[in-house]
């Protein structure tokens, strides 16, 4: 029941006393009562009265002097930024050690500015294990291919005051890995977009990676979020699920196909160095068998010369000599059968079969072992006519 109504039993807290005609309390009365609660004197005059006053005065505006020191000295840890605010406006931002603000017309907020960051676009890590987001990782290829890409972004705090007023609260944690994955995916996806399935799976990854990390900073750039993109590392590009068995095949199929190329042209530069050192051989056999005919063929001719100028000296005698050593010659590789006409009468019987048997095996025994043409008999000939002059 309040104090002051019909039946409270006049519970006034600041007594009953003293009331004026008009039913107030007494000013100086309200005073004193005000001092007692709050562990002042008896009431007296008004010397006595600021004497007891001081020292509780003095403790209350102490401790509102600590209490605002308190709050306005901080401390801003190493790697760390502080944003200073003015009436909720921006002042400054400051950087690690001991700073100042005045409370209540000042306020700050601490941000880790130099912590690397990451972001997954594609999947998600929970305890030691990864899954799929396949709304964010199924990606449309320029050969109009589906493919499941994922990739991490690793970033940290570049502009602390661009981060607070262009992006928003960073006290929300989830605020800064939203707007860095939005912006990531667009860019993955235009990208990707651009690239072939071919070289998205094998030799354009890397390609892909220096691309989307260039277009995510210009992205974060243009809208002044103060975020620096530090890395992008490709997590997986795959065909779905749903084709992978076929694409492994494909795959299979390319990586022999790729094979047999390299054993064909292995193949092709041996049989080629064979063939061409073996072309070279017989080049170098040929080149020498040439430049042998040409000296055989200039001695023949000296030689020759040499016999026409003895032939003209004495033509009888040369000839007789030519006869008589070809003959030598001719006569001295063939078997001679010696027949006795004037001796009887009796029929003869040659073996013709078995003397023309026994020829050539004789002929090669005593040439030494090849068959001599009538030309190289003539040229034996003309030899042995030389060495007799």
């Amino acid at each position: 029941m309040p104090w002051n109504e019909p039946g409270s039993g006049n519970k006034d807290p600041w007594g009953n006393r003293n009331r004026n005609s008009g039913g107030n309390p007494d000013i100086e009365e309200v005073i004193n009562n005000v001092r007692k609660r709050f562990g002042g004197g008896s009431g007296g005059s008004g010397g006595g009265r600021s004497g007891l006053a001081f020292p509780q005065i003095a403790l209350v505006v102490l401790a509102l002097l600590i209490f605002w020191g308190f709050r306005s000295v901080y401390t801003v840890q190493e790697g760390f930024e502080s944003i200073e605010l003015r009436f909720g406006k921006y002042h400054e931002t400051v950087g690690a050690g001991l700073q100042f603000v005045m409370w209540p017309i000042e306020s700050n907020i601490v941000i880790n500015s130099k912590n690397v960051r990451t972001v997954e676009v594609g999947f998600r890590k929970a305890g030691g294990t990864s899954r799929s987001v396949r709304a964010e990782a199924q990606m449309l290829t320029t050969d109009e291919n589906i493919a499941d890409v994922s990739l991490a972004v690793q970033y940290n705090i570049r502009n602390v005051e661009d981060l607070l007023f262009q992006v928003g609260s960073v006290e929300q944690a989830g605020m800064i890995e939203q707007v860095v994955r939005g912006a990531t995916e667009s860019a993955l996806r235009e990208v990707v977009g651009s690239t072939t399935m071919d070289d998205l799976f094998n030799r354009g990854r890397t390609i892909v990676e220096i691309r989307t990390k260039e277009l995510l900073q210009q992205v974060l750039d243009r809208y002044q979020t103060g975020i620096n993109v530090i890395a992008i590392e490709m997590q997986a590009a795959q065909p779905p699920q749903e084709v992978r068995t076929a694409f492994d095949n494909v795959n299979r199929a390319d990586q022999l196909e790729q094979q047999l190329i390299k054993e064909a042209k292995a193949y092709e530069e041996k049989v080629t160095l064979q063939a061409e050192g073996q072309a070279a051989r017989l080049l170098a056999t040929a080149e020498g068998y040439k430049e042998s005919t040409i000296a055989k063929a200039e001695g023949e001719t000296q030689r020759f010369t040499q016999i026409l100028t003895e032939y003209q000296k004495a033509p009888k005698i040369t000839r007789t000599r030519l006869y008589i050593e070809t003959m030598e010659e001719v006569l001295g590789n063939t078997n001679k059968i010696l027949i006795d006409q004037e001796g009887g009468n009796n029929m003869m019987y040659l073996p013709l079969d078995q003397i023309m048997r026994n020829t050539p095996r004789e002929r090669i025994s005593s040439s030494g072992g090849s068959l001599s043409t009538p030309a190289e008999q003539a040229q034996e000939a003309a030899d042995a006519v030389r060495r007799g002059r």
